[in-house]
């Protein structure tokens, strides 16, 4: 297992070295979330080959980790291509200033990091002998299931609001999005919560509850939740009204509207 950590940290840091190259490039730092999601399927698929666990636990794993990471990744290179940079991105090179490339690089390194520590989802199914009961399985297999089929949704959900015109500075509200402000953050924390459902009760298996947590945590607190709503407050006047009706995260039935 650890030639197969040392193998996966040193090609994450030279992947995201190299995207750190090309928004240096483009000045667009939007494109390090496909590279992300494409560098963790990878990583599924890579220690899912290298592994010695289980062949079901393996095969889930590379089959889990790698369709969820490229549906992923093709629908947020799809988003961002041929985009200006993405709204947190700018503001962060605004705020660096000349110190931009420089921070950029490090922020680009700290992707790696989180992926590398996401991957303990992998990791510990992969690698352990134990096979999964059939509850575990299929249990597992639900909320993978559940969570792709989720954010596929909500993803189209919010594609095609965005893409109507008449919807410009608008606030979705169609379907998950009545429900969750951010319905496709809660599933990419539910599709981590599938590999311990698959791994709680094999040796180590408590440690795969870390990643759904820190996703949740990331998404709540730091990079995802808080700088994309202040992004939106400021460009689509309802949002305020939308953030006292609507359920931060997880799908909830939304509160009555505030009459002033």
């Amino acid at each position: 297992m650890l030639t197969t950590a040392v193998i996966t940290l040193c090609g994450l840091i030279i992947t995201f070295a190299l995207a750190w190259l090309l928004q240096k490039r483009t000045k667009n730092a939007g494109m390090v979330d496909p590279i992300w999601a494409a560098a963790l399927a990878a990583v599924a698929i890579f220690v899912a080959l290298r592994g010695t666990g289980d062949a079901l636990n393996r095969i889930f794993v590379g089959v889990a980790g790698g369709v969820w990471g490229a549906r992923l990744a093709m629908h947020l290179w799809r988003r961002n291509w041929g985009k200006p940079e993405d709204a947190r991105y700018r503001a962060f090179r605004e705020r660096w200033a000349a110190a931009a490339d420089r921070n950029m690089f490090w922020f680009f390194q700290l992707q790696g990091v989180i992926a590398m520590l996401l991957a303990v989802a992998f990791f510990v199914p992969a690698f352990s002998a134990q096979a999964p009961s059939p509850l575990n399985m299929g249990v597992a297999a639900l909320v993978w299931a559940s969570a792709i089929a989720g954010e596929t949704t909500a993803d189209h959900q919010l594609r095609s609001f965005v893409s109507d015109p008449a919807h410009r500075e608008q606030v979705c509200r169609a379907g998950w999005w009545r429900y969750s402000r951010h319905p496709n953050y809660f599933f990419e924390c539910l599709h981590w919560c599938s590999y311990a459902a698959l791994s709680i009760s094999a040796p180590w298996g408590w440690t795969t509850l870390f990643p759904p947590l820190l996703m949740a945590w990331l998404l709540l607190k730091v990079s995802g939740i808080p700088l994309l709503e202040a992004h939106l407050m400021a460009t689509r006047p309802a949002y305020r009204e939308y953030m006292n009706t609507t359920s931060s995260l997880v799908p909830w039935p939304p509160k009555a509207s505030r009459q002033p």
